[in-house]
């Protein structure tokens, strides 16, 4: 692709289209600014209500205790946060840290509805350039943020910077079906389904419709996998949850 200069852009996929890199961003900030009102409950229609025991099991994998500190990356509405909150007790911090305004007001509110807010922060911030200290958190997660992400590679290498040694990252995604004959249900299911309760519930067919796109571009367990380890990451490895239709990637840094 090339711009009116005539100089060569490089490009990214938002959903199934390539657009220029330099334009994902806003059009992904667009898609969230859109669904943050209706966000959590399109979560529960759209998984069934099995997002909240993905996220707990999550929390379980992630052996936070009190008085830690927490990271939550494209934390959005607070959901991942509101759990580690209570692991970590007052003593504890929890961090959410979301390039969107709107998800952050949409966090806020939940979390101070839920009287959580005391231990948690709220920092609108790109996972690509994350403005912590080095060594600063003792675990860094994401729930289903990394496949909206320009440069995943990027964003990984920024949560390994920002974590302690002995810390770990959790990045729970959804990913590829495991189970044969999985695969073909899902499409039917993310195509048909997920669109028409974007029109229905939300009144926006086509941010579900680029979100059940972006599932499919995103990378699969083994590579997701292999690009932790090039960030730095040991050990590292996941677990498939529903068949694969999300995966729980894990890694330390030693």
């Amino acid at each position: 692709m090339t711009d009116s200069s005539g100089q060569h852009q490089k490009t990214t996929h938002f959903g199934f289209k390539q657009v220029p890199e330099s334009e994902k961003a806003s059009l992904v900030a667009d898609v969230f600014h859109s669904v943050a009102g209706k966000y959590d409950l399109m979560n529960d229609l759209m998984s069934f209500g099995a997002h909240r025991l993905w996220k707990r099991f999550a929390i379980q994998q992630s052996g936070t205790r009190p008085g830690q500190r927490v990271l939550d990356v494209a934390g959005g509405t607070g959901d991942l946060a509101a759990l580690f909150s209570r692991q970590v007790g007052p003593k504890g911090e929890v961090v959410i840290a979301d390039i969107n305004e709107s998800m952050l007001r949409v966090g806020r509110d939940n979390l101070a509805d839920k009287g959580l807010a005391g231990n948690i922060e709220f920092i609108q911030a790109d996972a690509e350039k994350l403005p912590f200290p080095e060594d600063h958190f003792d675990c860094v997660s994401i729930g289903f943020g990394l496949r909206n992400i320009t440069r995943k590679q990027q964003a990984l290498e920024s949560m390994f910077r920002v974590l302690k040694p002995g810390g770990r990252v959790l990045i729970l995604e959804f990913s590829h079906p495991v189970l044969p004959g999985l695969d073909k249900a899902y499409d039917l299911y993310s195509f048909n389904v997920l669109p028409l309760l974007g029109r229905l519930v939300a009144n926006d067919e086509d941010s579900y419709r680029y979100l059940a796109e972006s599932i499919r571009k995103h990378p699969d367990q083994e590579t997701l996998k292999e690009m932790l380890q090039r960030a730095g990451f040991e050990r590292a490895h996941y677990f498939n949850l529903a068949g694969g239709i999300v995966a729980l990637h894990k890694g330390y840094k030693y």
